[in-house]
């Protein structure tokens, strides 16, 4: 298992920042559409890893973050265990990046993430964001790209009463 962060970046015309991924050959988000972010390096807590991570992808320097919740993912093959800080920020200071490593940036309404090519148990913690809710634990296992189990906060949500 590895620590990572996951950032929304909000603007005031109601959009998130998202990456595709569509840069690297060997990438367990190939052609999908996530937030920004990455792994821990050395000895970094979670605000360090985010403040790097978003500057290295967007350019950007982050003044105003809110931390979201953490989101345990675990695999039946395909990807090693992650712990993901989840965030999203609302002030920074800088230019977008008008290249990234990792793929290609680009603003997107909120309402029309969904829709995007995104993980599904991304649409179970972006409706978490969209509701306010306050930090939350969420636990998602997948049996290669499908999700097979999701647990907020000790209820299990597959086969449950949330509407995702």
């Amino acid at each position: 298992m590895f620590n990572s962060t996951l950032c929304y970046l909000e603007n005031d015309r109601g959009e998130y920042l998202m990456l595709h991924r569509v840069k690297k050959e060997k990438d367990v988000n190939k052609d999908k559409w996530i937030g920004v972010g990455g792994k821990f390096e050395g000895e970094e807590s979670p605000d360090e890893c985010l403040l790097r991570e978003v500057k290295e992808e967007t350019g950007l320097t982050l003044k105003r973050w809110r931390f979201r919740g953490v989101v345990t993912f675990h695999t039946d093959g395909g990807w090693e265990g992650e712990f993901m800080y989840l965030f999203t920020a609302d002030r920074w200071e800088g230019e977008l990046a008008s290249d990234c490593v990792e793929g290609d940036l680009e603003w997107v309404p909120k309402a029309q993430v969904p829709d995007l090519p995104i993980w599904e148990g991304d649409k179970i913690f972006l409706k978490l964001l969209a509701e306010e809710r306050p930090p939350f634990l969420l636990t998602l296992r997948y049996q290669k790209d499908n999700l097979i189990r999701a647990v907020l906060d000790g209820v299990d949500l597959i086969g449950g009463s949330y509407e995702i």
